[in-house]
């Protein structure tokens, strides 16, 4: 795993909310269309998962079909949610986002409260993480990338993805199984320490 080293201008320290004290935490899945969001979920929550999957149909053909991913044949409309306790102190809520361009209207509600994100990246696809990110940026919530394995993917090096994503050296990329509850679990543990080094550099400025 690559965790990066700190760099203040990937992420503004008085953006970050401190995480003491912290009961629940909001966190969002994003990425785009098929990367894995709704299998992580699934995965790694500890409760029946909340899922709004639908068939796909003859009507989204041209609109979502999925270069580079084939045989899915579902889609989720407007989130999925699900939630994990890391410890007694501190659980998290897992939100996914809708992977196509025609649901990104409601990633703003999505992203509300939100205090920090997971990015999974499908190596088949990279350039469908970009709209994610960007909005990620934008609203200045941290975030880890998490390669998901898929079995035929091509595999490059963490420091090519990190140039062709043009992330900052702060930024952790994790490689991930988001079919794997512990390798999930092991993605949203290097989100939270992510989050308490940002805490921490913001107490000491």
């Amino acid at each position: 795993m690559d965790y990066g080293n700190s760099d203040p201008r990937a992420v503004s320290r008085h953006d970050t909310p401190l995480l003491h004290g912290a009961k629940g935490v909001k966190v969002v899945i994003v990425g785009g269309f098929g990367v894995g969001k709704t299998t992580m979920v699934g995965a790694v929550s500890e409760i029946p998962p909340l899922t709004t999957e639908e068939t796909m149909t003859q009507a989204g053909a041209g609109i979502d079909d999925n270069p580079g991913a084939h045989g899915k044949n579902t889609t989720t409309v407007a989130m999925d949610f699900g939630r994990i306790s890391i410890n007694r102190e501190l659980v998290l809520y897992l939100f996914g986002t809708p992977g196509q361009e025609r649901f990104w209207f409601l990633w703003n509600g999505i992203f509300e409260g939100a205090l920090g994100a997971v990015v999974l990246v499908d190596t088949r696809r990279i350039e469908v993480c970009f709209e994610a990110i960007t909005r990620l940026e934008d609203r200045r919530v941290p975030f880890v990338v998490a390669v998901n394995a898929f079995p035929d993917a091509p595999q490059y090096p963490l420091s090519d993805l990190r140039a062709a994503l043009a992330l900052g050296e702060s930024v952790p990329i994790v490689t991930c199984d988001a079919r794997d509850r512990a390798s999930c679990r092991d993605a949203l543990l290097a989100l939270m320490a992510y989050l308490y080094t940002l805490a921490a550099a913001q107490e000491t400025a």
